[in-house]
C-alpha cells in the first residue's frame, strides 16, 4: 500500500464494480448475482433496459475524466486512499443513479425528471459532480418557476428531501412553487399528505394565491380533520390563526361554529364579519384607526388570476382600496391621505374624496382575469368598479350577481374601463310575478327616492360626467351576458346593450318580465353573431322567433340561404313559459336550429311538431316539462341526439299512454311505448340530468340502466312511481347522484335509509308530499356531505326531539324546507339556529307554534338569505321585515302570512329601511266554515288562502302586486 506523498501511476482504464451490496449483507456475494461487463467506450448506445436488468456491473472506464468531474474520485484514485493505483473500484450505490451520473460525467445527455431528481441529485453531492449538482439547481428552478408541472406527491417527496438535507434552496423552491398554485394543489386528494411545516409555511409565502379566503379556511379544516392526530398540538391554532377570518363569507364562518377545530374562530369571525356589516358605512378613518390593517386585506399576488369575495357583506369600497395599495405602505398612504383631506371642507363625499386620491397609489394585478363580488350587500358597486378598474386592468369575467340597486346605464361605463372584458353576470332573484303564471288583482309602483350617489356607501367618488351615460359609447368585447331575474330591464336599455356589445354571442333575460317581444326581437336582429338566447319567462313571441328565423344576408340558393339564418348558429335557446309561441313559428325556427345543444320549450304547447322538424344531432340538454309532449316525438329527437346528458320530461301526462295518431310525418316513426322510450334512452345516452314523472315506474328505471350510471341528478314527480324496489335499487344504479327529489312517491324508512347510506355523493334530498310510513329511524346516522334538505309533509311525528338529532347527524346544511311538522314549537328555534348556524335559506310552514313567542333564535342565523314563516304561530311582531332585514345582513327574500301576525299585520319596509330586501311576500287567509258540518252555525272554522301582497324593488322602484295564488 502506497505511502502519503508517494507518486502513484494511474492505470489507463479501470474497472468499477457497481453494485447494491452493502457491508450489512454479510451472507449474499456479488459473484452470485448476474453480472454484465460494460465499456464506455459505447456508453452512448448502451441498452439502458437490459444494463439495469442485471444487479452487478463491471464498467471499463478512463479514471481521468473521472478525477477531473468528481470530487469523489478525485480524492479515491489521485489521492491517499487504498484504491490509488487499483485497477478496480467497487461502487456500492444504486445502479441507474450511478450509470446516470457516468454517462453525465462522460458528456451523454441525462433527462431530469421529478422521478428520478432525489436519487441523481443524492448522487451528485455523494459523488461531488458539481456540474450535475447545478444541472439538478437549475431543473428544479425551472420546473418550479412555471405552473403545474410538478405532480403533488412529488412536490412533497422533494420537500421532505430538503428538509432532510437542510436545502435551504429546495425548501424554498418547493415552499414557493405550491404558494402560487396552492388552487391547483387542493384538487389532489394527497393535499392531506402535506406535512404541517410545509402548510404552515406555505401560508405564510408572501406568493400564497387562493381564490378566496373561503378557500384556504376550507383547505385548512380540511387538512385539520385529515390529520387529527398531528394537529392537537400548536399546528392547530397555528394554522387556524393565519386564516384571515374577517374576509369569509357569512354562510361559511357562521356554518363553521360547529367545527371541532374552528370552533372558537368561527365564533370571532361571524361576530367581527355581522359588526361590520351592521357598520357599513365605516370610513377609511375607522379602518385606519383600528391598528393594523393586514387582516383585512384580500390575499392579491402577481399570480392571483381570480377574486372571489362573493357572500362577504362585510367588503365595502374602503376594504377593496387596501387590498389594492402596497402592502408595505398601506397605512401610511391611508395616514396620509386622511391628513389631506381633513383640510377639505367636510361634506357628503369627503370619504369619496379619499378614495379618489387613492387612486393613483393602487397596485396592477395583470394576471386577474375573473372577479366575482356577488352577495355582498354594503359594496357600492360604481366604488368598488372605480377601484378595480385600476387595479385589473385585463379583467375578462365579472360576476356581480344580486345587486338590486344596479343601473343598465352603468353597463356601458363598466365595458369602457375595462376593454378585455368579455363575460358579465348580473343576476338577481327571478320574481315571483311572473304574468302568464298568475291572477293579479291590482298592481301599482312607487318610484325610488334614493339619491344617484347612493348614501349606503360613502366610497362613491363618481363625477357628474361619468355619472351620464355617453350617446355614443366605444364598441366592446362583451361576448357572454347574463341579465337574469332584472324587471328593470327595458327595452331601451336592450337597444343600449345591442349598441354596446357588438360581438354578443350568449344574451340571458330570464324572467325579465318588463322587456316586450318587440325589444327582444330588434335585441336579436342588431346582435349578428348571438348564439345563446335564455328568455325563459318573458315576453318572447312570434316577433322574436321572426327575428331569429330570419337571415343576415340575400343568397338566395336555398341551402346557403340555410347556413346563414340566425337560427342555423343557435346553440342555446331556451323559452320555457313563454306561451305566446305560434306552433307554426316555432316548427319553422326549430327546424332551421339544427346546431342546437340545449333546448327549452317548457310549457309551450304544440311541441310535438317542433320537435318532428328538428333534425339536429348535437343536443345535449332537453326541456319539455309540462308539455303535451308524445312518446314518438320524444323518441325521435332521442335517437338522434345520442350526446344527450340532460333530459326534463317532467309533467307530460301524454307519456302515460301509448300515441295512436298516424298522420304522415308519424308513420314513418316505429309504435312507441314508455317502456319503449326508456329502453331507447338507455341504448342511446348518458343521461346526468333527468327530470321524469308520468309513465315512470320501477320497469322504466331498469331499463335505463346503461344511460344513468352518470346520474348526477334525478327528480321524480307526479304521475312516476319508483316504489320500494326502485328506490332501493337507486343507489347501485345511479351510484354518483347528488340530487335526489321526490314528490308523490312511496316511501318507507328502509328506503331512505339505503339511499342515505349508500349514495356517499348525495347533497340535495327533497321527500315531497310523499306516501308510506317513515320514522327518525330514517335519519339517525351521519349525513355530513348533505347540505340541502326537503321535509315537506312527510314527517308530521317530528318533535323538537327529533328535530335536534336531524341536526346533530345533518350537521352541514344551508338549505332546510320543514312543512306539515305541526309538534314543534318555539325550542325548535334555539335547535335550528345551535344547528345549523349556516343556513342561508329556511322555510318553515304549517310547523306547529315555532313562533307562537315571537322571533328570536332564528336570527342568530346570521347568513339567511331566504326566510319562509307562515303557520307556524300567531306571535310575529308587526315590525318583524325591517327588523330581520336589519339583523341578518344578507337577507334578501321574507316570506310571511297575516295569520301569524301578533298585531294583524305587518309594517312594509321603506327604501331606507328595507336594507338589501329585494322581495316581500305576505300572504293572507280568510276563514271558511267547515263543509263537512254545514248545519252547525259554530262549527269551527279554518283559515284558507285569499290573497298575497309581493312587494319587489329594483333599481328605479318598489312595485306592490296583489295575486291571488299563495306565491
Amino acid at each position: 500500500m502506497a505511502s502519503i506523498g508517494d507518486e502513484q501511476h494511474t492505470p489507463d482504464l479501470i474497472t468499477l464494480i457497481c453494485s447494491e451490496f452493502t457491508d450489512s449483507d454479510p451472507d449474499e456475494e456479488p459473484d452470485e448475482f448476474p453480472e454484465i461487463v460494460l465499456s464506455t467506450a459505447d456508453i452512448s448506445s448502451w441498452d439502458l433496459p437490459s444494463v439495469f436488468a442485471h444487479k452487478l456491473l463491471k464498467i471499463e472506464v478512463n479514471p481521468n475524466r473521472l478525477i477531473e468531474e468528481s470530487s469523489y474520485f478525485r480524492g479515491l484514485l489521485s489521492g491517499s486512499f487504498s484504491e490509488n493505483g487499483l485497477t478496480s473500484v467497487s461502487i456500492h450505490w444504486n445502479v441507474e443513479s450511478f450509470a446516470s451520473v457516468l454517462r453525465f460525467i462522460l458528456g451523454c445527455p441525462v433527462e431530469i425528471t421529478s422521478d428520478n431528481f432525489i436519487p441523481l441529485n443524492e448522487a451528485a453531492l455523494f459523488f461531488g459532480v458539481e456540474t450535475l449538482l447545478l444541472k439538478c439547481h437549475v431543473w428544479l428552478e425551472e420546473v418550479t418557476s412555471q405552473s403545474q408541472l410538478l405532480c403533488l406527491d412529488s412536490l412533497i417527496d422533494l420537500w421532505k428531501y430538503g428538509l432532510e438535507r437542510a436545502n435551504d434552496t429546495i425548501l424554498q423552491l418547493c415552499t414557493s412553487y405550491l404558494a402560487r398554485n396552492f388552487m391547483w394543489a387542493l384538487s389532489f386528494n394527497s393535499y392531506t399528505d402535506f406535512p404541517d411545516k410545509l402548510l404552515s409555511s406555505c401560508i405564510e409565502h408572501p406568493d400564497l394565491t387562493v381564490d378566496s379566503e373561503k378557500h384556504l379556511a376550507d383547505a385548512v379544516l380540511v387538512w385539520l380533520t385529515a390529520n387529527t392526530t398531528k394537529s392537537e398540538g400548536w399546528s392547530c391554532n397555528d394554522l387556524c390563526h393565519k386564516i384571515r377570518t374577517g374576509l369569509l363569507p357569512l354562510w361559511f364562518a357562521a356554518g363553521k361554529r360547529r367545527c371541532h377545530f374552528f370552533t372558537k374562530f368561527a365564533d370571532k369571525a361571524t361576530g367581527a364579519i355581522v359588526s361590520l356589516a351592521g357598520h357599513n358605512c365605516m370610513s377609511l378613518t375607522d379602518i385606519f384607526t383600528e391598528g393594523c390593517s393586514s387582516h383585512l386585506r384580500i390575499r392579491l399576488t402577481k399570480y392571483t388570476q381570480k377574486v372571489d369575495v362573493s357572500g362577504c357583506p362585510q367588503i365595502t369600497a374602503g376594504l377593496c382600496l387596501l387590498s389594492v395599495l402596497p402592502s408595505c405602505d398601506a397605512d401610511r398612504i391611508l395616514s396620509k391621505i386622511i391628513k389631506k383631506s381633513s383640510a377639505n371642507h367636510a361634506n357628503s363625499l369627503r370619504d369619496g374624496f379619499r378614495l379618489s386620491l387613492a387612486l393613483g397609489q393602487v397596485l396592477t394585478f395583470e394576471a386577474v382575469q375573473e372577479l366575482d363580488i356577488s352577495n355582498c350587500p354594503s359594496l357600492f358597486l360604481e366604488s368598488a368598479i372605480n377601484c378595480f378598474c385600476k387595479s385589473f386592468p385585463s379583467l375578462r369575467t365579472l360576476r356581480a350577481a344580486y345587486f338590486s340597486n344596479f343601473k343598465t346605464r352603468q353597463l356601458g361605463q363598466w365595458v369602457q374601463k375595462f376593454p378585455l372584458l368579455t363575460n358579465i353576470d348580473l343576476t338577481l332573484d327571478i320574481t315571483p310575478v311572473i304574468p302568464a303564471k298568475i291572477s293579479i288583482i291590482a298592481s301599482s309602483s312607487v318610484p325610488s327616492l334614493e339619491p344617484s350617489t347612493a348614501s349606503s356607501d360613502i366610497y362613491n367618488c363618481q363625477s357628474a360626467t361619468s355619472l351620464s351615460y355617453t350617446s355614443r359609447p366605444l364598441p366592446s368585447n362583451v361576448i357572454k351576458l347574463t341579465l337574469e331575474g332584472r324587471i328593470d330591464i327595458s327595452d331601451s336599455d336592450l337597444l343600449m346593450i345591442s349598441e354596446v356589445c357588438h360581438s354578443l354571442s350568449y344574451i340571458n333575460l330570464k324572467g325579465c318580465t318588463s322587456v316586450t317581444d318587440h325589444g327582444i326581437a330588434v335585441m336579436i336582429l342588431r346582435c349578428k353573431i348571438l348564439q345563446s338566447v335564455l328568455a325563459c319567462d318573458t315576453s318572447f313571441q312570434n316577433n322574436s322567433i321572426l327575428a331569429l328565423s330570419s337571415g343576415v344576408s340575400s343568397v338566395t340558393q336555398q341551402h346557403e340561404r340555410h347556413s346563414q339564418l340566425i337560427a342555423h348558429k343557435l346553440l342555446t335557446l331556451h323559452i320555457g313559459g313563454c306561451r305566446g309561441v305560434t306552433g307554426k313559428l316555432l316548427c319553422e325556427l326549430i327546424s332551421g336550429a339544427d346546431n342546437l345543444r340545449s333546448l327549452c320549450l317548457r310549457e309551450i304547447q304544440l311541441v310535438d311538431d317542433a320537435l318532428y322538424r328538428f333534425s339536429g344531432a348535437s343536443l345535449e340538454m332537453l326541456d319539455v316539462s309540462d308539455t303535451e309532449v308524445s312518446i314518438p316525438a320524444l323518441a325521435h329527437v332521442i335517437c338522434r341526439n345520442p350526446d344527450l346528458k340532460s333530459l326534463k320530461i317532467r309533467g307530460c301526462r301524454r307519456l302515460l299512454r301509448q300515441e295512436s295518431e298516424t298522420n304522415e310525418r308519424k308513420l314513418c316513426i316505429p309504435s312507441f311505448t314508455p317502456q319503449d322510450l326508456y329502453s331507447e334512452l338507455g341504448k342511446s345516452c348518458k343521461l346526468e340530468e333527468f327530470e321524469v314523472g308520468w309513465g315512470f315506474s320501477y320497469f322504466s328505471l331498469a331499463a335505463l340502466k346503461p344511460a344513468i350510471i352518470t346520474l348526477r341528478s334525478l327528480v321524480v314527480g307526479l304521475g312516476g312511481s319508483l316504489g320500494h324496489d326502485g328506490l332501493k335499487l337507486l343507489p347501485t344504479i345511479c351510484p354518483m347522484l347528488e340530487t335526489l327529489i321526490l314528490y308523490f312517491q312511496v316511501i318507507s324508512d328502509s328506503a331512505i335509509t339505503e339511499i342515505l347510506r349508500t349514495l356517499p355523493h348525495l347533497q340535495f334530498l327533497a321527500l315531497c308530499y310523499c306516501f308510506g310510513d317513515i320514522s327518525s329511524l330514517s335519519f339517525n346516522f351521519n349525513m355530513p356531505n348533505l347540505r340541502n334538505l326537503k321535509l315537506e309533509r312527510v314527517t308530521p311525528w317530528m318533535t323538537n326531539e327529533e328535530l335536534a338529532t336531524l341536526a346533530e347527524n345533518c350537521t352541514n346544511l344551508v338549505k332546510l324546507s320543514l312543512i306539515g311538522c305541526t309538534l314543534l314549537d318555539s325550542e325548535a328555534q334555539a335547535i335550528i339556529s345551535s344547528g345549523w348556524p349556516g343556513l342561508t335559506s329556511l322555510h318553515l310552514e304549517e310547523c306547529g307554534e315555532i313562533t307562537a313567542n315571537g322571533v328570536r333564535s332564528l336570527l342568530d342565523c346570521h347568513a339567511l338569505e331566504d326566510l319562509i314563516l307562515r303557520h307556524t304561530g300567531c306571535g310575529i311582531p308587526r315590525n318583524f321585515i325591517i327588523y330581520a332585514a336589519s339583523k341578518l345582513p344578507m337577507l334578501r327574500k321574507i316570506s310571511l302570512d297575516v295569520c301569524d301576525a301578533s298585531e294583524s299585520d305587518f309594517d312594509i319596509p321603506s327604501f331606507s329601511d328595507r336594507y338589501f330586501l329585494s322581495t316581500v311576500k305576505i300572504a293572507r287567509c280568510k276563514l271558511q266554515k267547515n263543509t263537512l258540518d254545514l248545519h252547525n252555525s259554530a262549527a269551527c272554522r279554518s283559515p284558507v288562502h285569499k290573497e298575497t301582497l309581493v312587494l319587489v324593488w329594483n333599481s328605479e322602484k318598489l312595485v306592490r302586486t296583489l295575486v291571488k295564488e299563495r306565491l
